[in-house]
């Protein structure tokens, strides 16, 4: 139950962020840099869980992934579109 309620929150932990670079229209206060490095830590995480077998650390990184590459997307159209 705790690793199931570690990794709901981990999951969906950008979502707040997505959120609000969509209401502001803008990335500007988003790090890439950070973005990026999670991302490939996320990644990680979901090879581990590949590698134990384990539904939960590939189900909870998938998502938290997702949410990444797409905050990334945002970043990239709200920056392009500034300029």
């Amino acid at each position: 139950m705790i690793g199931i309620a570690a990794a709901s929150l981990t999951a969906f932990s950008f979502i707040p962020q997505i959120v609000k670079v969509i209401r502001n229209k803008s990335a500007h206060d988003v790090s890439v840099v950070m973005l990026f490095q999670f991302s490939l830590g996320v990644l990680l995480w979901m090879a581990y869980g590949v590698y134990l077998d384990d539904l939960i650390i590939i189900l909870a990184n998938g998502v938290t992934l997702t949410s990444l590459l797409f905050l990334l997307v945002l970043y990239y159209f709200y920056g392009r579109r500034k300029k």
